[in-house]
């Protein structure tokens, strides 16, 4: 007969362990963002607070966080007050880290999905918006701000002119991109030309197209140079004042 302790020796062993795979598991860092310029990367972006015109408010705040990322897609939310003043006091964004500081001439596309929404409360003066910028050389100064606007709360953009009411002047209108009609207005903030286009109406609170065409409209119709380089790629709300919650639920941006 054979010994117990041999027949266990020919039994294979089979671990109770689970099998470890080699998957990457990426760390979502979801902890709100308060100070002035608090900033948190994640994959290919990273959400910035940037309460940069905070000085401006008699008083006020905001707080930015991550809510998930799958992929390429991010969601974020920011919750912000403020009373005071007359300028922007934030831009809580998204930026894009990849692709940047390349000619606008190499790119072929910059597609884009964005959902949204932004509950306010009381009188809100704020916007909506893509935010990027152009230099003359890689992450140099900046020479050229395009603002891509899909909400406009009681506020409006930099112009060089203004009517007797004093609201802003296009300098074209109602030009067709991306399934949506526009105005483009154009300003100086001091320190760079800046060029807005404006929705003729309403807001897109789910958009999904391509942004390289705004840049291409202003290298073929306003003189842009397409050697110029794309420093800056952000997206998000510019609160200037009152309250507001902040919610994106998908948005992705990507250069080809």
């Amino acid at each position: 007969m054979f010994s117990l302790s041999l027949l266990l020796l020919c039994v294979p062993l089979v671990s109770s362990m689970p099998r470890m795979h080699n998957h990457h598991v990426r760390t979502l860092d979801t902890a709100p963002l308060s100070g002035q310029y608090g900033s948190v990367n994640v994959g290919q972006y990273s959400l910035l607070n940037n309460l940069w015109g905070e000085h401006d408010a008699a008083s006020g705040s905001q707080t930015s966080q991550i809510t998930s990322m799958e992929g390429s897609t991010i969601a974020w939310t920011t919750n912000w007050t403020w009373t005071g003043g007359s300028q922007v006091k934030s831009f809580a964004n998204i930026q894009l880290n990849t692709g940047i500081n390349q000619q606008l001439s190499a790119f072929s596309s910059m597609p884009s999905a964005w959902q949204w929404s932004q509950s306010n409360t009381g009188a809100v003066v704020a916007d909506v918006a893509y935010d990027l910028f152009t230099s003359d050389t890689a992450g140099g100064s900046n020479v050229n701000e395009i603002m891509i606007w899909l909400a406009n709360v009681n506020s409006g953009p930099i112009s060089a002119v203004y009517n007797a009411q004093g609201q802003a002047v296009p300098i074209v209108t109602n030009i067709s991109l991306e399934g949506y009609t526009w105005n483009l207005y154009s300003g100086s903030n001091g320190y760079n030309q800046v060029y807005s286009f404006l929705l003729t109406s309403g807001i897109a609170e789910s958009f999904q197209g391509d942004i390289y065409p705004f840049l291409s409209y202003l290298i073929d119709n306003e003189g842009m140079s397409s050697s110029q380089y794309l420093t800056t790629a952000q997206a998000g709300t510019e609160a200037t004042s009152g309250t507001a919650i902040f919610t994106t639920s998908a948005y992705n941006l990507s250069i080809n």
